[in-house]
């Protein structure tokens, strides 16, 4: 993959507030335990989890200057709410200049903020323990948990549901992408796919 485990944790280390690392190895940890759940490899779930917000401490203002050097803007709200940046960010660096040719490890990084319409289980997987991990404590985190438990796409769509109605009742603007893949989730869910 160009980074082992051990390069890996000195990167996110030395990337990454002591807040952020805490996050971070709480997201990989339960990716981790999901993984072995749904018969998903928990090495390569855990480096996708240990390295989803490698950018996110990048200042705002120097991720919308990478995100347009490297072409990585698809949508207005891109550059309205650069926020949503830092998982692009992080999967162009770590395969241009790491070498991390795994593309679902890749695709797992890129999408763990917004989704993406055709996610995989390991992608969904990194989506939803960034939302659910031990060290978050909102109302009703732990149905969420364990709708995961029991099923990784239905227990996601649970998690965008929520996500949705944070951001309705915070009047936050919510991403198009994220919308598409809440709608791709449902018909993948209602049609067997």
């Amino acid at each position: 993959m160009g980074l082992d485990s051990q390069n890996v944790l000195e990167l996110v280390s030395n990337s990454l507030s002591a807040e952020k690392l805490r996050h971070t190895i709480g997201v990989a940890d339960f990716a981790g335990d999901l993984a072995r759940q749904h018969g998903l490899d928990p090495e390569r779930v855990r480096f996708a989890a240990l390295l989803h917000d490698l950018a996110k401490e990048i200042p705002l203002e120097q991720q919308l200057v990478l995100a347009r050097r490297w072409n990585l803007l698809d949508y207005p709200e891109d550059e309205l709410s650069p926020q949503v940046l830092h998982g692009p960010l992080a999967a162009y660096c770590l395969e241009h200049q790491y070498g991390v040719d795994d593309q679902e490890v890749l695709a797992a990084i890129a999408h763990h903020t917004l989704g993406f319409p055709g996610m995989s289980c390991f992608e969904m997987l990194i989506y939803s323990s960034d939302l659910v991990e031990p060290n978050r404590d909102f109302p009703k985190v732990d149905n969420l948990r364990q709708a995961l438990y029991h099923n990784i796409e239905q227990g996601t769509l649970v998690c965008m549901e929520h996500s949705l109605e944070y951001l309705k009742y915070s009047k936050k603007q919510i991403h198009p992408l994220t919308i598409l893949t809440y709608e791709d989730l449902q018909r993948r869910l209602e049609f067997g796919t």
